[in-house]
């Protein structure tokens, strides 16, 4: 019973290897950050893909990943995308 029921959670490397297209760069996605996927989801994922993401890693650990990325000087994520999600995070996290 209790394998059955660990089988039903996925982690994010397994979120990740299923959408191999969000890290087209990448070769050994075993060795990817939580914070790269991240900004690969938000940047290239559709809502669906957010939205299980979300629901492996937890809203609030999104957003301060989120947050902490785009305080930096420099970052990945196009204007309207940091737009959006600021907004989204600020709003349901």
């Amino acid at each position: 019973m209790g394998m059955k029921k660990l089988s039903l959670f996925m982690t994010i490397k397994d979120f990740i290897k299923k959408r191999p297209y969000l890290l087209w760069s990448v070769s050994e996605l075993d060795s990817v950050s939580e914070e790269v996927i991240v900004e690969a989801v938000l940047n290239y994922g559709d809502f669906a893909d957010v939205q299980k993401m979300i629901e492996i890693l937890k809203i609030e650990k999104v957003a301060e990943i989120f947050e902490k990325q785009i305080k930096q000087k420099r970052n990945n994520y196009r204007p309207k995308i940091k737009n959006y999600f600021k907004l989204y995070f600020e709003k349901y996290a």
